[in-house]
């Protein structure tokens, strides 16, 4: 099988972020989908190595800030290259409240809905959400950011001298041949496949 034709796939980019006691947490995402519109429902997938992952499945609530095409990569480094297990990725960064304490964040952004969970599937790496979509709000007109997008105008491009297998979605290096089939990459937690030899 071609894996590569599942990145024709139009995905969006978002900021998942949760909230437990006082703790506040974001991770980025792709998986964000609306799966029906009377009522508003929508479907989030997250590995269940992010700390964001672990939040929703103890509050159940979460909110989904989308990333537009004026999002910068320093934002997207900050929720998504790092783990909130020991780093407050809030500490510096502004943001919003919306109506179910969850934090959302409007640099880079068009808009940001907040959902309630009501079914979880395990779906082994990740675990599969669904929600009722509580509240919502745009932001701005600028388009969303699709991944593609993401990929070709927001990531910065991997080092030119480095060498062995470089991860596709953040850049960072794995030096050593062969990569190991089941190999996860430490910043995004993306998995072999995300990989190309350089």
């Amino acid at each position: 099988m071609d894996t590569k034709v599942l990145r024709k796939i139009s995905d969006g980019l978002y900021l998942l972020t949760a909230k437990d006691g006082n703790k506040l947490n974001g991770c980025v995402i792709n998986t964000l989908e609306r799966v029906t519109t009377t009522p508003n429902k929508v479907t989030i997938s997250v590995i269940k190595e992010n700390f964001t992952h672990d939040m929703i499945m103890k509050t159940g609530e979460f909110n989904v800030s989308i990333f537009s095409e004026a999002a910068d990569f320093e934002t997207l480094k900050n929720f998504g290259f790092q783990s909130g297990k020991d780093t407050d990725k809030f500490k510096d960064f502004p943001y919003e409240t919306s109506e179910n304490g969850l934090p959302y964040i409007t640099k880079g952004t068009n808009g940001f809905i907040s959902a309630k969970v009501f079914e979880k599937i395990d779906l082994g790496t990740h675990t599969l959400f669904i929600a009722d979509v509580t509240d919502g709000e745009t932001l701005s007109s600028e388009p969303s950011a699709t991944y593609d997008y993401y990929q070709k105008n927001i990531k910065e491009a991997p080092d030119k001298k480095a060498k062995g297998w470089v991860c596709k979605i953040c850049g960072y290096v794995y030096e050593g041949d062969p990569l190991p089939e089941d190999f996860i990459c430490p910043l995004c937690k993306h998995g072999a496949s995300d990989f190309e030899k350089h």
